[in-house]
């Protein structure tokens, strides 16, 4: 649950610390006090988005945190890397000019982070909530988080995804006459291109080290000729006095055994100047340079370049290309027999997909019947007795008759009136009704979550008289497996509450400064009174409040002894 925030610098919140309690925590105050900043500020420490709007004017930063206690998130946490030992910290810093930092138990984390253990903490019922239930898009979504149903669409989704697959298989191979014969075309003038090229792996810096060498074969030549004559020629050559050498040395060597190092290391010499002169003279007889040969090199290098330069690839990339426009080309000409083979996988697989999704359906019509008895229990016991409510199946229109999350277009529909059919929840729903389902929805959603915390902003919305405290009624209910926080208007939902906090602003000094203050017995009844009759709080009005928050005390005690 959520135990403490700490709110710095937010709109007009200079500064607040608010400890929530287990149970139904109300917020109430006039319009404009700063009861919906409180939410925003929750929804910033949660990972929602900020903005730089939210920093208080004339402060550099603003800061929300927040406290959570017995939050079952071990495993969240250890898949991220973050430590923490009994109490879960969440940190939004966001900086005048917009940007913001993110921190769990001290370790920087990401918004995206900061969101995704949000998820597992609190659900938000924010005052679109009700618009989001008349987008019939989101009843199949509704429908299958109460059946729990994940596994199942999983199934669906896995087969669904084979059969699009193939269909963009079929696609890419599909095209007119036309474009076939103009993209053959092309591929064929290609392929001879690159084919007459005899493209092979390395010619080019073989080819490029010949062509060097023929550059400069006027200097390797010289140099060569000097270097074996040196070596190897006339009686006064490197080798010969080199041997001669050994010669002597080894005679010395004979007499004076310190001597045997040098004179095996001049021998040793004789050998690798033999070696390197018979090298060079090898090298020097194979050299054959034919007139033509350089211009040969320099055309061959050219038909290369060029072909670099239009394809945009090296010799590599060419040869891989060359092998890719066979493969086009051969697609494209055995197209038909391809697509023949494609439609037959296809037709197999639409049977699958149909298969999966009757059983995708039977699932969701179960889950449909269950729902629809919960939906209309809730709704009663929130005074809507003649309330009919059922889920609509219809079959996906056209062909092939089922899209990425099955064959049925699923819509909600209800009758809150004896005598009239049920028709479109977003049709014949007013502002209350819709208020009332999405209560429903989210208490019956609220059983299967794991989320400790809900939060209501203004669930009051069109709702009055008895409905309001059948509504005050089932938020309490519902506070006593969750902690709930809810923001209201209405006497009879802050009678309910366990902890009950008034938002009121002042103006100090020319700026406006938002308070929350935790209200006791009497304050409570003094807020109850103005939620009745405005400024006009009178003894009657006291007592009145009085009379209510007894009354919701009994309802308690009601549930208690139940």
């Amino acid at each position: 649950m959520l135990s403490e925030l700490h709110i710095e610098n937010i709109a007009v919140i200079e500064r607040s610390d608010i400890r929530f309690e287990r149970g139904l925590n109300i917020l109430t105050g006039e319009t404009g006090a700063g009861k919906s900043i409180i939410i925003d500020a929750i929804g910033a420490v949660l990972g929602g988005r900020v903005s730089r709007e939210l920093v208080r004017r004339g402060s550099e930063k603003a800061t929300v945190s927040a406290v959570f206690e017995d939050c079952d998130v071990k495993q969240w946490l250890s898949e991220n890397e973050i430590d923490c030992e009994d109490e879960l910290i969440l940190q939004r810093r966001i900086q005048a000019d917009g940007k913001s930092s993110c921190r769990i138990c001290g370790a920087p984390v990401t918004a995206a982070q900061l969101r995704e253990l949000g998820n597992l903490l609190v659900d938000v019922h924010g005052q679109n909530d009700g618009r989001q239930l008349m987008d019939e898009h989101r009843h199949r979504e509704y429908l299958d988080r109460f059946g729990e149903l994940e596994g199942a669409l999983g199934k669906y989704q896995a087969e669904y995804g084979k059969y699009r697959e193939i269909r963009r298989e079929i696609e890419k191979l599909t095209m007119d006459e036309a474009e076939k014969e103009r993209l053959s075309d092309s591929l064929r003038y290609q392929i001879r291109e690159l084919e007459k090229a005899e493209l092979k792996a390395g010619e080019k810096d073989t080819l490029t080290a010949r062509r060097d060498l023929l550059r400069n074969s006027e200097k390797l030549t010289e140099a060569l000729d000097e270097a074996i004559r040196l070596l190897n020629g006339g009686d006064e050559n490197a080798v010969s006095m080199a041997q001669n050498a050994s010669y002597y040395a080894s005679r010395a060597a004979g007499i004076a055994q310190d001597l045997q190092y040098a004179a095996k290391s001049i021998d040793d010499a004789v050998f690798s100047l033999s070696d390197a002169a018979e090298l060079l003279r090898d090298f020097r007889e194979k050299l054959d340079f034919s007139p033509d040969e350089y211009d040969e090199l320099e055309s061959r290098l050219s038909v290369l370049n060029k072909l670099e330069r239009k394809y945009s690839r090296d010799e590599a990339g060419l040869i891989a290309y060359l092998d890719e426009c066979r493969e086009k080309l051969d697609s494209i000409e055995y197209a038909e027999e391809r697509i023949e083979k494609l439609q037959r996988e296809l037709a197999v697989q639409t049977d699958r997909c149909r298969r999966a999704a009757a059983a995708l359906q039977t699932k969701r019509k179960e889950a449909a019947g269950k729902l629809e008895k919960r939906i209309v229990s809730e709704l009663r016991e929130l005074n809507m007795p003649s309330v009919r409510f059922s889920v609509s199946f219809e079959p996906l229109e056209g062909d092939p008759g089922f899209d990425a999350y099955g064959s049925d277009q699923i819509a909600f529909l209800m009758s809150a009136n004896a005598g009239e059919d049920p028709g479109r929840i977003s049709r014949i729903a007013s502002g209350g009704e819709l208020s009332r389902i999405m209560l429903a929805l989210k208490n019956v959603f609220a059983e299967k979550d794991p989320v400790g915390t809900m939060i209501f902003d203004e669930i009051d919305t069109g709702v009055s008289g008895i409905a309001a405290q059948r509504v005050a009624e089932k938020l309490y209910s519902v506070s006593r497996g969750k902690q709930v926080l809810c923001v209201t208007h209405l006497p009879q939902i802050a009678s309910m509450a366990d902890s009950h906090f008034l938002i009121s602003k002042e103006e100090r000094g020319g700026r406006t400064y938002t308070e929350v203050t935790r209200l006791d017995h009497d304050g409570r009844a003094a807020e109850l009174a103005r939620l009745h009759g405005g400024d006009n709080v009178t003894l009657i009005t006291l007592a009145s409040a009085e009379e209510q928050m007894a009354s919701a005390e009994r309802f308690k005690q009601s549930l208690d002894k139940g």
